[in-house]
């Protein structure tokens, strides 16, 4: 009855893993009937754009609040957590910044017996990052949800390397 309502939502056109963020690529207006949900406005595309995904998102899929976190400092909801993680130097790259991608490594620290240095989370998303002498001191990393008591337990031991994944010239 009400076909000449319609609205324009943002409807996502390729793959984003959570802990991603959205590219304005990816974003494309979708027009449908207004049926009352927490739909993305198409007018709110920039503001999703400086946002990452809280769980994976297929193509053709209409984006909702709770799969967006990050653009205005609300918590993250759904399979993305937000870790702190303590940081000496060696640790992370020394030019670290908000929004890369990066690998999280579990370093072993009890010498070359403890066991070889294994990945632990291979897409994960610098949400913050502070320096002391040069170097990352802290990090706030968002993670899928089922990895971070794995990273939470080795973070804190003093046990996890941030490895950032950049593009290749």
């Amino acid at each position: 009855m009400r076909a000449d309502e319609r609205t324009s939502v943002i409807r996502v056109t390729g793959r984003i893993s959570a802990g991603q963020p959205f590219d304005r690529k990816v974003l494309q207006e979708a027009r449908i009937a207004d049926d009352g949900a927490s739909y993305w406005s198409w007018s709110q595309r920039d503001q999703v754009a400086a946002t990452v995904a809280t769980v994976t998102v297929l193509p053709g899929t209409l984006l909702t609040r709770p799969m967006v976190a990050g653009g205005d400092g609300t918590a993250v909801a759904g399979r993305a957590v937000r870790l702190g993680l303590a940081l000496k130097p060696g640790q992370a790259p020394y030019d670290l910044q908000r929004g890369e991608r990066v690998q999280l490594i579990h370093v072993p620290g009890g010498g070359h017996d403890s066991g070889a240095p294994a990945l632990v989370a291979e897409e994960a998303v610098v949400d913050g990052v502070s320096y002391t002498s040069g170097s990352a001191g802290q990090a706030t990393v968002i993670v899928d949800g089922v990895m971070a008591p794995v990273v939470a337990a080795y973070a804190a031991g003093g046990e996890i390397a941030i490895a950032a994944v950049r593009a290749q010239p």
